[in-house]
């Protein structure tokens, strides 16, 4: 499955293993007034082939939603429309403080630079995901024909 941190300017994408319930950060896309840049999402889903997609809703701090929680859900929607896969989506409050924080071990203990902080998206998708999978009530996906 591959998730994502939905963004107005970067969507972060990380892919992941329900079975094995982990996830790593795997690449950044552009975002802008004229949609995703569908090109590296329609490789990353070829190389990938994901049964399902999970898209981080940034709500406020009270749990309402705001502008960018509409953007991310019409990306879920474009997601299941473009791909014909379930799509769910996660709450992802202080994902982007985790992904900061976890960026920030990672250069405390070398294996990160500064230069690499545009991963930071996809950091965060790979936090959405590990969340999304450990809920205790997430759903089954349909069988494979």
């Amino acid at each position: 499955m591959l998730g994502f941190d939905y963004g107005s300017r970067l969507i972060g994408v990380a892919v992941g293993n329900r079975l094995a319930a982990s996830a790593r950060a795997l690449a950044t896309i552009g975002n802008g007034s004229g949609g995703p840049d569908w090109a590296p999402l329609d490789a990353l889903v070829r190389d990938w082939t994901p049964d399902a997609f999970v898209v981080g809703l940034p709500l406020t701090l009270d749990g309402g939603e705001q502008a960018a929680t509409r953007g991310a859900r019409a990306f879920a929607a474009a997601l299941q429309r473009r791909y014909g896969r379930p799509v769910f989506t996660a709450d992802e409050r202080y994902t982007s403080r985790e992904a900061s924080r976890r960026f920030a071990d990672q250069r405390a203990r070398g294996t990160a630079r500064r230069k690499d902080a545009k991963a930071l998206d996809a950091l965060a998708a790979q936090i959405i995901l590990e969340a999304w999978m450990a809920a205790p009530d997430i759903p089954d996906l349909p069988s494979a024909p």
